[in-house]
């Protein structure tokens, strides 16, 4: 049985720009950590090919962890966050609930850069929401709420704990309200 993490692939083409958007906007970070390393860039270029039905979603799902490794060429958590953010929207072609890894870790990346403006995190979030087309708000409407389906990133895990899982909530509970 497939997970309802999944979403179909129209649904995962469909969250993959919104996906890839959140990424890039933090990617100067990890780039400014390591300026020749382009795992990061690449994978966000193609998730929106992969949005745009340019590359297949075989293809995209053996080469995902490319953009998990660039995570371990970062010098900071903030640029480890940011190439993570990359990670999860390269993800999107394997699991939709990959869009809200991406829409996450780009939403701490810019937190733990302006450690000293308590609303970053939050503005982030306020920015992310305010790109969403309504179609990604439908498919991204289909996931469970974080924390309560095991078969997926939104279950059990890094996404469903702590700042990630608060994150998580504040774009979820917008979408069920927004």
């Amino acid at each position: 049985m497939t997970s309802p993490q999944a979403l179909s692939e129209q649904g995962r083409r469909t969250v993959a720009a919104w996906a890839a958007d959140c990424a890039e906007r933090v990617l100067p970070l990890f780039e400014s950590e390591v300026p020749t390393d382009d795992r990061a860039r690449d994978a966000v270029a193609r998730t929106r090919a992969f949005g745009r039905g340019e590359l297949d979603a075989s293809g995209e799902i053996r080469r995902r962890l490319i953009a998990v490794r660039a995570a371990g060429a970062a010098t900071s958590p903030v640029g480890a966050a940011a190439a993570r953010a990359a990670a999860q929207a390269a993800a999107v072609a394997h699991m939709g609930a990959h869009a809200l890894g991406a829409a996450v870790y780009a939403a701490k990346a810019s937190g733990l850069a302006a450690p000293d403006r308590p609303v970053a995190v939050h503005d982030e979030i306020q920015w992310q929401l305010e790109r969403m087309t309504p179609q990604t708000r439908a498919a991204l409407r289909l996931l469970p709420p974080v924390g309560e389906n095991s078969a997926g990133p939104l279950g059990p895990g890094l996404l469903a704990s702590g700042t990630l899982a608060a994150i998580i909530r504040e774009i979820q509970a917008d979408l069920t309200y927004g």
